[in-house]
């Protein structure tokens, strides 16, 4: 059929299917491209919708000059045709784009990983010849400016660009979705072009780094060059006609009615959180606690939106400190598999860039800057597991602080000023920097951590290498049972319902307080914080903080969720007080054995304590020394006297003499830093 046969068709096409919608756009002053969907089409004529995807260039220009020649009530200058609903068949995943796809309308899924600036590009340039003023217009395909080779009065040469035609376009790179690769592979990434309504601002929002998407386009190949010679190889890119945004996070994973059935059913079950407990990494023996704790982050709770634009996050946050040998990273990659949606990098080989956000320079001639997503934006409604987070550089850490709390990376950089969404749970493992974990020192000694970092933390584990003979044996015979016959640990809660389960629940579920849940945290915390009535002198020691009461929250929040109840009811609010009871318990004890939770973040209250009477005992010996020069052997004897052991004393005066406040002019001899 020739074009002229087909113009016919596709005005008859339109004029059956869409004139409503045709005439919506050509009466908007928002809209400027007609949507049509393939599907519409494949039922009007399948011959027609099968010479689109083969030849999508020829006909989406018959399209185009199809709508131009309908008269509209309004004259519009330009409407621009875009096809949604690809058959699946058109879907094909980056990593499978070949030779064969060049030329054809293919649709693909993925991230958008890093978007340059919008800039004007020239489609068609017009020039003037000098001899004779006749004007040439040259329509230009490359990014090298194409002139005419000849006039009609036989002149060759320069000629004079005196107009041309220009159309907003951008450039985005699109990577492979993580929930959608096997095992080790690594996602493959894509260069997509986008032009005219494309790029409009009302588009931002959908191309911006971290979203996904949906885009369907006519793949074509770029010729690379080396030296100013074209080489044989070729890239490929896609050029963009249609992109939708993939707004619900899960909706990769489809649920059907029998699947919401069997999720309904299991709901209800007696044993449902020991089950899906136990499905946790079922390969790792114990740690049911940390299994429990996970198994509630999968879940998260519920973000709130209050009237005056705060936000209180619903993602829950874990770090696990253990000793080597523990099982921490396998913990990591199990969870890593199982979530919806996830991710996992390691400390070393992670920078604030690869976390965060990085502005990186265009390549191309004439490109300005693009902003590059990092894992904690891809990452956005998923959950990251960053393993040997201790490992990280100080100035990397540093630049997670807004992202865990904020759920935000605001970036301000060259030309570049963004913000990045990352609602991101976050489950950190780190190693104690003297190989083994010392429950009596505070955590930031044992682990190169800011304490601003550590307290956005929701709960924090300790995974000890203890000897004991009962559990040494049930663990060895778990392992050795593993290592004869692999199939003997199976799951009571298969990966693929699990990730169903937390899908439909986290879509689902938004659980509320009850009056009788708020009273037992409530009961809780009140008690805790007002356990401990410091002494006469003493530093008040502070068990419990705001912080850790909306992690109880959360934490009730996620268990209602796990038994897809929209009320979090009493058992919920126990559930979290044990939960943070125990990992309290764990790195919060001080050394008195009463909960601190100062000890999380640097120095308890004892410690404190301990701290400002060296300070007074300095200031008091200062006056009595000649040139205030104060014999050290003479504070950790008053120090005895004020009820502080030796080597507590001796410790506190290196710690002031490290932070500057007092230095020693002579051996043994301390004396206070002038201000």
């Amino acid at each position: 059929m020739d074009d002229e046969q087909l113009l016919e068709k596709i005005k008859d096409f339109i004029l059956h299917n869409y004139m409503k919608e045709i005439a919506e756009v050509s009466m908007s002053d928002d809209l400027n491209s007609l949507v049509i969907n393939f599907q519409t089409l494949d039922e009007y004529d399948p011959d027609l919708a099968d010479a689109l995807l083969d030849e999508p260039q020829r006909i989406i220009t018959l399209f185009n000059n199809a709508v131009k020649d309908i008269e509209l009530p309004v004259e519009v200058e330009n409407i621009h045709v875009r096809f949604s609903n690809l058959p699946s068949r058109a879907e094909i995943p980056i990593r499978k784009l070949r030779s064969k796809h060049i030329g054809k309308f293919v649709s693909l899924r993925g991230i958008v990983r890093a978007a340059t600036d919008v800039r004007p590009t020239m489609t068609v340039g017009t020039f003037e010849c000098p001899s004779c003023g006749t004007l040439i217009e040259v329509i230009q395909t490359e990014s090298k400016l194409r002139q005419p080779t000849m006039c009609s009065c036989g002149r060759k040469g320069r000629f004079k660009l005196v107009d041309k035609k220009l159309v907003d376009t951008q450039k985005i790179i699109v990577e492979e979705m993580p929930e959608l690769l096997e095992g080790a592979e690594q996602p493959k990434r894509l260069t997509i072009f986008l032009a005219e309504d494309l790029v409009d601002p009302k588009m931002e929002k959908v191309v911006t780094p971290g979203s996904k998407v949906i885009i369907n386009g006519i793949l074509k190949e770029v010729p690379l060059t080396s030296g100013g010679s074209q080489l044989t190889k070729f890239d490929i890119v896609l050029d963009a006609n249609y992109i939708e945004p993939i707004e619900t996070e899960f909706e990769d994973i489809k649920i059907t009615k029998e699947d919401e059935a069997k999720i309904r059913e299991f709901s209800r079950s007696p044993t449902l959180f020991k089950d899906l407990v136990d499905s946790i990494a079922p390969t790792i023996y114990g740690h049911e606690k940390i299994k429990e704790a996970i198994l509630l982050q999968l879940f998260g709770g519920v973000k709130k939106v209050r009237p005056d634009g705060t936000k209180t996050r619903g993602d829950m946050h874990i770090l696990l400190i253990g000793d080597p040998g523990t099982a921490k990273s396998q913990l990591l990659y199990y969870v890593s598999n199982v979530a919806p949606k996830a991710r996992y990098v390691s400390g070393k080989g992670t920078s604030s860039a690869g976390l965060t956000a990085t502005v990186t320079k265009d390549d191309t001639p004439g490109g300005g800057w693009i902003l590059e997503a990092g894992a904690l934006p891809l990452t956005n409604k998923g959950i990251l597991m960053v393993d040997e987070i201790d490992k990280m550089d100080k100035q990397d850490v540093v630049a997670m602080h807004e992202g865990l709390e904020q759920q935000r990376i605001s970036i301000s950089k060259a030309n570049i000023h963004a913000t990045l969404r990352c609602e991101t749970s976050v489950l950190a493992a780190a190693n104690p920097k003297y190989g083994r974990f010392n429950p009596y020192e505070p955590i930031p000694k044992q682990i190169d951590l800011p304490p601003p970092l550590l307290n956005r933390f929701d709960l924090i584990f300790t995974i000890r290498d203890l000897p004991s003979r009962h559990l040494d044996e049930k663990l060895a015979r778990h392992v050795l049972n593993i290592h004869s016959n692999p199939e003997a640990v199976v799951p009571k809660v298969d990966k693929d319902f699990l990730r169903k389960y937390i899908a439909y629940a986290k879509r689902t579920v938004r659980p509320v307080l009850t009056k009788e849940a708020m009273d037992v945290i409530v009961d809780f915390y009140v008690s805790l914080r007002n356990k401990s009535v410091s002494s006469e002198g003493e530093v008040q020691r502070i068990a419990i903080s705001a912080r850790q009461l909306e992690a109880l929250v959360r934490l009730s929040e996620a268990s209602a969720r796990v038994k897809l109840k929209d009320k979090v009811e009493v058992e919920d609010a126990k559930r979290a007080i044990e939960l943070l009871s125990f990992s309290l318990r764990q790195v919060a004890t001080d050394e008195k054995g009463e909960i601190d939770v100062d000890k999380i973040t640097g120095m308890s209250a004892v410690r404190r304590g301990k701290l400002y009477k060296i300070r007074n005992i300095i200031e008091e010996l200062s006056s009595n020394y000649d040139n205030g020069e104060i014999p050290i052997e003479a504070i950790v004897e008053r120090a005895k006297q004020e009820g502080i052991e030796e080597r507590d004393a001796r410790e506190i005066i290196s710690n002031l003499i490290r932070e500057g406040e007092i230095y020693e002019p002579k051996y043994k001899f301390v004396k206070v830093s002038p201000i």
